[in-house]
């Protein structure tokens, strides 16, 4: 019932976004939390507040993709070690970014796939957090989008300055494996180490799955099972944990969970009828895919329950 919106001006337009949040708001329908990715040197954070946005982030490029071989590495690519992709942003412009997110309390997110690219953002963070305090940063639960390749000492500091990972095990599930598109562009020992979701649930990260639709499709189930069913053994989630991410961690990305929890008096009527007999722990152990039969947002019925 609740997607996230990532808008920019390098995939949309302000007015695309202010559309689509118009349109959100007129009629019963799914709800949209819209962020904007543009750096406050730009004007980015003026679009955040203009619209009423939840956070200045999301696809804020700061670097590429794999399959392009513009991910950011801190090592090359093995099909081409003539590069290890590219860094987009100065880390100063970042600094300056979080900077201004952070004394305005506002959430900052950042596109990041490669190492170096996840660690040049930590180094942003970390320059605010000597600078303005890390309860601070903490308070704006600043969001990292994809974060794909991570070290464990990166995985402390998102744990450490209270951020998020918002990911998509649909990556995993199209290019992960001994064969896939990440063994053939990083090899297969750093392939294996893509997307470690068990070690960010472990570590305490709060984690987000997402689709990153169109890039893979928006198939929220889909994504549960293939949080779960990893192709690297021991990086997957368990199955509840899985269900977790995929519903209450929206809510968690968005800094908009209920205090006394989602099923919780006060807490908003967001609720999915799945039409299946089968208790959670058969539904996901099964790996079944039930079909919504009535959704609730915000207390309104959408669609027909019939």
């Amino acid at each position: 019932g609740s997607v996230h919106e990532m808008a920019g001006p390098e995939v949309s337009s302000a007015e695309d976004l202010a559309g689509l949040l118009a349109l959100a708001a007129g009629a019963p329908g799914p709800r949209v939390v819209g962020y904007w990715g543009e750096l406050s040197e730009r004007g980015g954070l003026d679009v955040v507040r203009e619209l009423g946005l939840a956070g200045a982030g999301g696809d804020l490029f700061c670097d590429g993709a794999f399959g392009s071989h513009t991910a950011a590495l801190s090592t090359p690519y093995r099909d081409r070690p003539e590069t290890a992709g590219n860094l987009r942003f100065d880390t100063g412009s970042l600094v300056e970014h979080l900077r201004a997110c952070t004394r305005a309390s506002l959430q900052a997110g950042f596109h990041c796939i490669g190492d170096a690219a996840v660690d040049q953002v930590l180094a942003a963070v970390a320059a605010v957090v000597e600078e303005l305090g890390r309860d601070a940063v903490r308070v704006c639960r600043h969001r990292l989008e994809h974060v794909e390749m991570v070290s464990d000492a990166a995985i402390e500091q998102l744990r450490d300055w209270g951020m998020v990972a918002s990911v998509q095990p649909a990556f995993d599930a199209a290019w992960g494996g001994a064969s896939g598109m990440y063994a053939e562009r990083l090899g297969v020992e750093r392939a294996a180490g893509c997307n470690p979701l068990a070690d960010f649930v472990d570590a305490g990260v709060a984690v987000a799955l997402g689709s990153d639709a169109p890039v893979t499709p928006l198939d929220p189930w889909g994504g549960v099972h293939a949080a779960i069913d990893h192709t690297t053994p021991g990086s997957g989630l368990r199955p509840f944990d899985a269900f977790d991410a995929a519903t209450h961690g929206g809510w968690v990305a968005a800094r908009a969970e209920h205090p006394e929890g989602p099923l919780s008096v006060g807490a908003p009527a967001d609720l999915a009828l799945w039409a299946t007999s089968e208790t959670l722990s058969a539904v996901l152990a099964a790996r079944a895919r039930p079909t919504c039969r009535q959704l609730v947002v915000a207390g309104d019925l959408i669609g027909d329950p019939r």
